[in-house]
């Protein structure tokens, strides 16, 4: 995929999300790492984001917990 076919892609993801924490953490994500490409990103989170994705990656490990990529990526 291309630069400009990723940050299409991106943009329609972003623009269906309704959930406004989960946008605010998307935002926190890349604008940390806009701010520094040398350091890693898990350096900038705050403990509270560390937990959040330590849960979401263990939740992840239970296929019951994930979503079709069907359903993620359909198109309305």
């Amino acid at each position: 995929m291309k630069t400009v076919e990723l940050r299409t892609s991106i943009h329609k993801i972003v623009d269906s999300i309704e959930s406004e924490q989960l946008l605010k953490t998307i935002y926190d994500f890349l604008k940390v790492r806009e701010k520094s490409s040398s350091r890693r990103v898990w350096d900038f989170l705050t403990e509270e984001q560390k937990n959040e994705v330590i849960s979401a990656f263990d939740e992840s490990e239970d296929e019951n917990n994930l979503v079709d990529p069907k359903t993620v990526f359909q198109k309305d």
